[in-house]
């Protein structure tokens, strides 16, 4: 779902996406001439790989997204949660592709190997 940056007003502008059954809901609000601020949800079933075992599991996640969002190049390194459109059009569809991404390549280890108090060593 594109929008384009200049369509956001400063009334919010709710939306809800989903995608690999992880539902983004939130809204955007312009903060300035050239920024967005999106606070939004992602929620949902998500399939994981456990770093130790190797095996799939499901995970619940509910966490919070805040991000700035600008059609300008920022110069400065100190916000991470700033994304640049510099298209002109917000690209929700890219803001969660990047978040599950983000989730799923991160450390995970599944309820098994949690739980598992042996020393592990696992040849393959």
């Amino acid at each position: 779902m594109k929008i384009v940056f200049d369509k956001i007003g400063y009334s919010k502008r709710e939306f809800n996406l989903s995608l690999k059954n992880i539902s983004f809901n939130g809204n955007l609000i312009k903060e300035s001439r050239d920024r967005v601020k999106l606070d939004a949800n992602l929620s949902g079933n998500i399939e994981l790989t456990c770093d130790r075992c190797g095996d799939e599991f499901i995970e619940y996640i509910n966490l919070p997204l805040n991000l700035t969002l600008t059609n300008r190049v920022v110069e400065t390194q100190d916000d991470l949660d700033i994304i640049e459109f510099l298209d002109g059009d917000i690209d929700l569809d890219f803001i969660l592709e990047s978040e599950i991404s983000s989730i799923e390549n991160t450390y995970h280890i599944c309820n098994i190997c949690k739980n598992d108090k042996n020393e592990f060593e696992k040849e393959f």
